[in-house]
C-alpha cells in the first residue's frame, strides 16, 4: 500500500508542468505573452471581410403612418 501511495505521488508530481515565469515589467508572464502572440497570428491570418459582409444593415423597424 505504501508503494502504491508513493507511485501515485511521484506520477502526480511528474504530471505537473514547468511553472510559468514571474511577470515582467508589463505584468505579463512568458506564457501569457506567447498566448497573445498566437492569438494575434490567428487574427492576422483571417481573410478580409467581403464588401457585402462589411456593409451596414438597416435593421430599424418600419414605422406605420
Amino acid at each position: 500500500m505504501r508503494a502504491l501511495c508513493l507511485l501515485i505521488a511521484t506520477l502526480s508530481l511528474a504530471a505537473c508542468g514547468q511553472a510559468d515565469t514571474p511577470p515582467g515589467p508589463s505584468d505579463v508572464t512568458i506564457g501569457e505573452a506567447q498566448a497573445l502572440s498566437e492569438a494575434a497570428e490567428m487574427f492576422d491570418a483571417r481573410p478580409e471581410p467581403t464588401a457585402s459582409a462589411a456593409a451596414p444593415v438597416d435593421r430599424a423597424p418600419a414605422q406605420a403612418e
